[in-house]
């Protein structure tokens, strides 16, 4: 079984007199201990998938299966069980708590379940910021860390819950060359050595060639899934007629259908 399975799935926004619909009929199967790059311009769709394979959103229609659960059926308090559970996310913004120090950013997952103690959820804080080279920056708050140390908090925030998948919104993106470089190899050493299932959005070639495989979005359908990024971005650029043009008419839906999904 599969750790991610999608199958026909589509997602449509409605915005009041215009019906955008981001993905249009996405398959995709992921395996657990995979790194997978979605790449694609601004519009392709690739944010939307990553949001409906991190719980954040459902399809409108079709099937997403995430360890053998169904995930578009699912209540929005059961969609936050799974994220909490099994699902680490990083930004490009870091998102961490501006007064409060690295061990209680980290410390932040662990609050909302009952089966972790104070004591326990202190322990796995510093085991993580440990992990990802903060061991002597415990006490730092955000403003008194680089912003590579600060993205190696939220890094250890992410996995600090255990997750089976992490994934990661352009996660170099604020960084210098030199720092991102240094995040990437993070990310590679997690995937290969702890089996950590990597998923993460971007926009740069030197970030997805890191990983294995490259899936290549255009126009809300997937036009390459391949572990060479030459020919994920020929694909990307090609001007010949896609996938889109090419794919059958998707099933019609008015604006009330829309809005109701």
């Amino acid at each position: 079984m599969a750790l991610i399975e999608l199958r026909k799935v589509r997602k449509i926004y409605n915005l009041g007199e215009v019906i955008v619909e981001a993905l249009r009929g996405v398959d995709l199967t992921i395996e657990q201990g995979e790194y997978v790059a979605l790449m694609g311009p601004s519009g392709s769709g690739k944010s939307t998938l990553m949001n409906t394979l991190g719980c954040l959103d459902r399809p409108t229609s079709g099937s997403y299966r995430l360890a053998g659960e169904e995930i578009a059926t699912m209540s929005n308090d059961d969609r936050a069980r799974i994220r909490n559970e099994r699902i680490g996310f990083v930004f490009q913004n870091f998102n961490l708590l501006a007064r409060t120090s690295a061990i209680e950013n980290v410390e932040l997952p662990l609050m909302y379940t009952k089966r972790v103690s104070e004591r326990e959820a202190r322990k796995r804080a510093i085991a993580m910021l440990e992990r990802v080279g903060l061991g002597n920056r415990l006490d730092h708050h955000p403003t008194q860390l680089s912003g590579g140390q600060q993205q190696r908090v939220a890094i250890a925030r992410a996995l600090v819950n255990n997750p089976s998948i992490l994934m990661a919104d352009e996660p170099t993106g604020n960084l210098d060359s030199r720092t991102s470089r240094e995040i990437i190899a993070l990310f590679k050493e997690l995937n290969e050595k702890s089996g950590l299932t990597i998923i993460l959005v971007t926009h740069d070639q030197d970030v997805a060639k890191h990983a294995r495989r490259i899936v290549a979005l255009r126009d809300g359908l997937i036009v390459a899934d391949t572990p060479n990024l030459s020919q994920a971005l020929d694909a990307l650029h090609s001007t010949t007629p896609t996938d889109v043009e090419n794919a059958e008419e998707p099933e019609k839906l008015n604006v009330a259908e829309a809005a109701s999904r």
